[in-house]
């Protein structure tokens, strides 16, 4: 186990655009904030295919803590994904919130398959 909890920063340089340098130093800020060793930022185009489970894999292997997003519009339908929220928190930078692994209710949640809603703890 690590000292200091690491997490990864996750982009998508099509909802970022000019922005990116920016929100990379946004993630960047936020992980230091916040206590984490930013292990590397994962950038992703609009063809980049399977995005969720490739950043999922992503997170399994580098073995981190926590994802950082500028935020939840780098996710397909702008809404945070609970399968990424079962594996690991999911932060976003703007709104300052953090969607927790322990505060996910018990699987399935009927009605709610994509939301991480309910996982906020902000």
């Amino acid at each position: 186990m690590r000292a200091t909890p690491t997490a990864v920063g996750y982009l998508r340089r099509d909802v970022s655009g000019i922005r990116q340098d920016w929100d990379e130093t946004k993630i960047r800020s936020r992980a230091k904030r916040l206590g984490y060793d930013l292990a590397k930022i994962i950038v992703f185009g609009p063809g980049t295919d399977a995005r969720m489970q490739r950043l999922i894999d992503a997170v399994r292997d580098a073995d981190v803590d926590a994802v950082i997003v500028p935020s939840a519009a780098h996710f397909d339908g702008a809404e945070i994904p609970v399968p990424l929220v079962k594996v690991v928190d999911v932060i976003t930078v703007d709104p300052e919130e953090t969607y927790a692994r322990w505060l996910l209710p018990p699987w399935p949640v009927e009605g709610d398959s994509h939301s991480g809603a309910d996982a906020r703890k902000g």
